[in-house]
């Protein structure tokens, strides 16, 4: 009677334990989609715009009195703002390249000469005048690595800079007529090549903030037409040595990848 009752019992809870067993199983979802953090984009065309200041050094200027060359005694442009534009395209992670239009706003020039054998014991002349520089340039950098959403970068440009001298005035010692007056200055087309260094910050995926500094070397040229005295007075820059403080923004198209949909990998299930 007790084997009975045992029996009866342990099968009992076998019975219950399957039960048990069977309300805890619950059945395997179907997969299901989402989103993982898709990469950045490695390419892609770009705008930028900078704004930046200049500091200019004239390399010096000479002039023809009596038909042989003669330096200025001083050649000095002032320094000047810049406005900047260009269009670009990532070629790599590491590699872009661009091409840019900088205006130079007008820079102030002051200048002095010394000369004898015109009548006097020494003629001379202060001079006054402005210029203002238009570069063209194609761009190639090397972007070196981002950490914490700032890149690092090196430059390099080569194109031609629109040299347009204005209006000068020049004030000649007494005794010395042909020493001063108002001519017109010249304007023509140099080569340049530039140098550059900085680092962008990722403000979004497709928005950065750019800060540069850059070196420009302008061929020297033709300064001034004929002075009122006649061609032997015709003035030449050596050209100018130009550094460029520089910050913008550069927006890339495409920069932000669309997110990459991978199935969903449930827990394995044991029964």
């Amino acid at each position: 009677m007790k084997a009975s009752v045992l029996l009866a019992f342990g099968l009992g809870l076998l019975f219950a334990g399957n039960a048990a067993a069977a309300d805890l199983y619950v059945p395997q979802q179907s997969p299901q989609p989402y989103a993982e953090p898709a990469p950045a984009a490695a390419g892609g065309w770009y705008l930028r715009g900078d704004v930046g200041y200049a500091f200019s050094d004239m390399r010096g200027a000479y002039y023809f009195p009596g038909g042989h060359d003669q330096d200025y005694d001083t050649a000095d442009t002032k320094d000047f703002w810049t406005l900047g534009l260009g269009a670009g395209y990532q070629v790599t992670k590491h590699f872009r390249v661009d091409v840019t239009g900088d205006y130079g706003f007008k820079s102030d020039f002051h200048g002095t000469t010394s000369t004898t054998g015109c009548g006097v014991a020494v003629c001379s002349s202060d001079d006054h005048g402005s210029v203002k520089l238009l570069s063209l340039l194609a761009n190639a950098y090397v972007d070196l690595g981002t950490w914490n959403r700032v890149t690092p970068y090196v430059g390099a440009g080569i194109g031609g800079t629109h040299v347009d001298w204005g209006h000068f005035t020049s004030v000649g010692s007494p005794g010395c007529p042909d020493c001063g007056g108002d001519y017109e200055g010249k304007s023509d087309w140099r080569f340049t090549y530039a140098l550059m260094a900085g680092a962008s910050v990722d403000l979004t995926c497709n928005l950065a903030f750019d800060a540069s500094y850059r070196f420009r070397h302008i061929n020297g040229g033709g300064m001034s037409q004929d002075f009122p005295g006649g061609g032997a007075g015709r003035a030449y820059d050596k050209g100018f040595n130009v550094q460029d403080v520089r910050g913008g923004l550069r927006y890339t198209f495409g920069g932000c990848a669309a997110p990459q949909l991978a199935a969903y990998q449930p827990a394995p299930v044991y029964k």
